[in-house]
């Protein structure tokens, strides 16, 4: 019976490791061993953060809206409940690029949101 080499199969696989290695500083590009360990943990960080660039991107927005909602007078939470009250349904992204890019537009949800909100929540 004949000895089992997987040569080409494995010349395919470290060529496309090594293809994915490419750009990466000094032996972490040439060497196969610790290619594939930089691969590996690429891949994985890519994987991780493309999961945390949306909570990041909801962070930056939220953080844009309590800003200009204290500027206006309101906390940022109350402005949220407003909202809620008001049944406007405007996500967070859309809500901060109206803050930035169109004020006047942002004042006139905010005081809709102010309107909405209950005597007993603005009391508590």
């Amino acid at each position: 019976m004949g000895r089992v080499t997987y040569g080409a199969a494995r010349h395919r696989k470290k060529v496309r490791i090594l293809r994915k290695a490419r750009g990466f500083r000094g032996a972490r590009s040439k060497r196969w061993r610790t290619a594939k360990e930089a691969v590996v943990r690429a891949d994985a960080t890519a994987y991780r953060d493309r999961r945390k660039r949306k909570r990041d991107f909801r962070k930056l927005w939220v953080i844009r809206l309590s800003a200009a909602c204290r500027s206006r007078g309101i906390l940022y939470s109350r402005f949220i409940f407003g909202l809620n009250e008001a049944d406007i349904t405007l996500n967070r992204k859309m809500l901060s690029e109206i803050a930035i890019h169109s004020p006047a537009d942002f004042d006139a949800v905010v005081e809709i949101a102010k309107k909405n909100i209950p005597a007993a929540a603005e009391a508590a």
